[in-house]
């Protein structure tokens, strides 16, 4: 199967932003930089939802820093759910990458307030229709709990992280976020 690949980039201050997708609906589209720059003067607030449908707190296990494959350190949080349920954005922002992986499986990159980058690994499907480049609210529906990717011998969950050094990069702890 033939596959699209778009590659765009968009430099703002120090801050490059990179995004790629095999999406083939909005090739070539870019992140718009008034977008990214109102973002960018947003605060991330210290108190975010938790991003699975129908999980609270109490049902939250820090799974931060535990040991991976390869000598890996676990960089966010496994959020356990039935294959299928709701994953949501825990903030505003841009959809700045979606993809397939061998490591995270179907996963989404949103560009948050502060320049703040939130993983969502693990995918069974995104929301239909998403692409890179579309703005999404604190809570609207972004794709659902699945085991992709490094996952698919494990049951089914959501990886979620966040970085504050850019995509990829200076992950912090979620769990004290997710309240």
């Amino acid at each position: 199967m033939l596959r699209h690949f778009a590659i765009t980039s968009l430099t703002i201050g120090l801050i490059t932003l990179t995004a790629c997708t095999s999406t083939p609906k909005k090739t070539g589209s870019v992140l718009p930089p008034s977008t990214v720059q109102e973002l960018q003067r947003m605060p991330l607030k210290s108190n975010l939802p938790i991003p699975v449908q129908n999980i609270r707190a109490k049902h939250l296990s820090d799974t931060w820093g535990a040991s991976r494959s390869q000598g890996r350190r676990h960089e966010g949080i496994d959020i356990m759910a039935p294959r299928g349920t709701k994953v949501y954005s825990t903030t505003d922002g841009l959809i700045a990458d979606l993809r397939d992986n061998n490591l995270g499986g179907k996963v989404i990159w949103v560009l948050g307030p502060s320049g703040s980058w939130h993983y969502y690994a693990h995918l069974n499907e995104h929301k239909r229709g998403l692409s890179v480049g579309d703005f999404v609210k604190k809570g609207d529906l972004i794709g659902y709990v699945g085991n992709t990717g490094n996952a698919r011998h494990t049951a089914p969950h959501l990886h979620y992280g966040i970085y504050l050094a850019g995509k990829g990069r200076g992950a912090v702890n979620p769990f004290p976020y997710l309240r």
